[in-house]
């Protein structure tokens, strides 16, 4: 057996004695770890939409890649619906731009995410999905 390992030790370590040779240090390379976290960081904004120039900064924001917005539309829903329908779809652009996702949930809120996030929709509002998508391409 001391002739197995003094054989193994003699091939890894080369030949002579085959007394354990020193090995060097391995080199470690020191992170900044600090600048990261900042960036990795998830922000839920929320935004009130009033008006239809107020969608450039929520568009801005959704384009970093680490911000959802909350955006509540009914200052803008009460005040020109054609409007609205321009920011939504706005909003929509962007959203499939980065591959990002869209929903509406209750009448006056739109939640808009990055590629990093997927909106849960429930079974009902899939089915209505897709009815809306197969009655727009008719």
């Amino acid at each position: 057996m001391k002739k197995i390992i003094s054989s193994i030790k003699s091939a890894i370590f080369g030949e002579g004695d085959a007394s354990y040779k020193e090995i060097p240090e391995e080199e470690y390379v020191e992170l900044d770890t600090t600048s990261e976290d900042a960036k990795s960081k998830i922000i839920i904004r929320p935004f009130t939409l009033e008006e239809f120039s107020g969608i450039k900064p929520i568009l801005e924001s959704i384009r970093t890649g680490n911000t959802v917005a909350l955006v509540n539309i009914k200052p803008l829903k009460d005040k020109d619906i054609i409007e609205l329908k321009r920011a939504i779809n706005k909003l929509k652009k962007t959203c499939e731009a980065i591959n990002g996702d869209i929903a509406g949930f209750g009448d006056d809120w739109i939640v808009a995410a990055p590629s990093f996030a997927q909106i849960h929709r429930s079974k009902a509002h899939k089915e209505e999905a897709e009815e809306d998508k197969e009655s727009a391409e008719e």
